[in-house]
């Protein structure tokens, strides 16, 4: 039985939800975001909560169930918050900068390293080696952060690369001579 579908969201008053079919727009202060959901669970919206309903017991609709009330959360902190990912270059000579919806990092490759900036997306240089990702589509950060930090994984010798802010790297030792 899931138990994180039957717990209803609550919805902040700056934040307007819309249900149009299965189609479910959520307005507030920090941008607009729009899902279309699976027909079988059944999305009601009260004063100031929602509440999600299945038909049956069977066990891809209990999956469905939760999904779905946890993405309705995610869209509804989104627009009310907001999500931020923080990452970090570790490295001689490791920098950022972002002009323009480009963001352009020199990690040691032989070339600078650029990304488009997704709309939705906010970046944020405090200095050039951090990089504050943020935006109303948890998705979307999670997947932009995930992107940049690919280009070069923090190895488990010296640590460098870009890794998250939060990210523990577990350390080897290396070689030693005798």
């Amino acid at each position: 039985m899931s138990r994180v579908g039957n717990k209803p969201v609550t919805i902040p008053s700056n934040v307007t939800i819309d249900v149009q079919d299965h189609t479910l727009t959520v307005k507030g202060p920090k941008g607009e975001l729009t899902r279309t959901f699976d027909p079988q669970i059944t999305i009601n919206v009260e004063e100031n909560e929602i509440t999600f309903e299945r038909p049956n017991n069977q066990k891809n609709v209990r999956a469905l169930h939760g999904t779905t009330r946890a993405l309705v959360n995610n869209m509804v902190l989104g627009v009310s918050e907001g999500f931020k990912k923080t990452l970090l270059l570790q490295g001689v000579g490791y920098r950022a900068q972002a002009q323009g919806n480009k963001l352009t990092l020199s990690v040691g490759l032989s070339h600078p390293a650029e990304f488009d900036i997704p709309e939705g997306i906010e970046v944020d240089l405090p200095s050039n080696t951090e990089i504050n990702i943020s935006g109303a589509d948890k998705d979307l950060v999670g997947q932009f952060a995930a992107n940049v930090r690919e280009i070069r994984r923090p190895e488990p010798y010296k640590g460098k690369g870009v890794r998250y802010s939060d990210e523990h790297i577990i350390r080897k030792e290396g070689k030693t001579g005798k």
